[in-house]
């Protein structure tokens, strides 16, 4: 087994290096980096402030810009479209604050170095180091990721069990029917619906819109602030359970099946084995291989895919507003951070599902695997 687990932490670092590099060389041909960014945001409140100006001071500094553009000198040879009408030393000194003055295997090599020591750099956005950035919002995802997917399983597996045991009766078809209604409905259109139901948009104000805790109760109660905390989560909560719990409730109930039909289920039968006996004492264990093993990745999935929209349309400040923000804002730090952090994350809870495996079932080895 350490040989098994030394050689997937070895892989580990070429698959980390090889999702860096490409998501590296992807965004050095999208249009709109930071630096563009800036630079309009530069040109809108110049824009701003020229509108504020009178008649003959807007004519005197079009004049002004027309014949920088004419001579050339405002952006001759700039690769920023962006930069039109701006000195060259304003566009060179956000270059240079923003590391975009360097080439990009130096950029790149800079990168990577840090990585190495945990050090992700600093947002160019919001001044502040991107490690803590990411671990003041890992909380809130991990509580909704966490919560999410233990009601799942709480849901699922019992009704995966039952349908199994029952499967062809009238139980099975009307719950059938209801798991594949959750299962087409997307999560985050079920969280659109939960807001316009439940959350003030046209019916019911029942739960908060935005959110983990109700103004003016920083200073409340420990049991005060859990009671509003569960409050906020519940929308949320139930919006990533709908979507996830069709999927491992029809996994339950064909695990089920499948080792029901099994030759030594009817031998424990034919020796005067009760249902129950032979359901938890035989049945259980081999079913529940695939699905408790699988709880590290559902986890991560649910976290890192499935509750990126759902933050966003709850205002939940955790990892996927933060991910949505510095896409929108092209801020390179935190999206290549966050995807370091997220791909670690992962490849991690591979190796954990591996060894879940074998704690499930020590007959399986990986080591005697060729």
């Amino acid at each position: 087994m350490g040989a098994y687990l030394f050689r997937r932490l070895l892989l580990m670092v070429p698959t980390l290096l090889g999702i860096i590099l490409i998501n590296f060389a992807i965004v050095q041909f999208a249009p709109g980096g930071p630096v563009e960014q800036m630079l309009a945001e530069i040109k809108g409140e110049a824009g701003s402030t020229l509108g504020r100006l009178s008649g003959e001071s807007q004519g005197e500094v079009r004049q002004s810009q027309e014949r920088r553009e004419n001579t050339g000198g405002s952006d001759s040879g700039s690769r920023y479209r962006g930069a039109r009408g701006l000195d060259p030393a304003v566009v060179a000194e956000i270059e240079k604050a923003f590391g975009f003055d360097k080439p990009w295997h130096t950029r790149l090599w800079e990168m990577l170095r840090g990585y190495a020591s945990f050090d992700l750099g600093r947002s160019l956005f919001r001044d502040k180091p991107v490690l803590d950035l990411i671990v003041e919002k890992m909380p809130v995802s991990i509580s909704l990721g966490l919560w999410s997917t233990l009601i799942i399983y709480l849901v699922s597996i019992p009704l995966g069990i039952r349908k199994a045991v029952r499967d062809g009766s009238r139980f099975d078809l009307w719950t059938s029917a209801l798991v594949l209604v959750g299962y087409a409905i997307p999560g985050f259109l079920f969280a659109i619906l939960l807001v316009v139901l439940f959350a003030g948009g046209s019916f019911l104000q029942w739960f908060p819109l935005r959110g983990l805790l109700s103004p003016g109760l920083e200073g409340a109660s420990f049991l005060a602030r859990a009671v509003d905390y569960a409050w906020h989560m519940v929308l949320p909560t139930i919006a990533l359970v709908i979507g996830g719990f069709a999927g491992l409730t029809l996994l339950t109930k064909n695990s089920f099946l499948e080792e029901i039909n099994k030759q030594y289920v009817m031998t424990a039968r034919a020796k005067g084995a009760s249902e129950s006996r032979i359901l938890y004492g035989h049945v259980f264990r081999n079913a529940m291989l695939l699905i408790i093993a699988g709880f590290p990745a559902a986890f991560i999935g649910i976290l890192f895919t499935g509750a990126l929209l759902v933050e966003i349309i709850f205002s939940l400040d955790g990892i996927g507003l933060l991910g949505f923000e510095a896409a929108i804002r092209r801020d390179y730090p935190v999206m290549f951070g966050t995807l370091y952090i997220f791909t670690l994350i992962g490849l991690v809870m591979q190796i954990v599902g591996d060894l879940s495996y074998m704690l499930v079932d020590p007959r399986i080895d990986f080591e005697a695997r060729r």
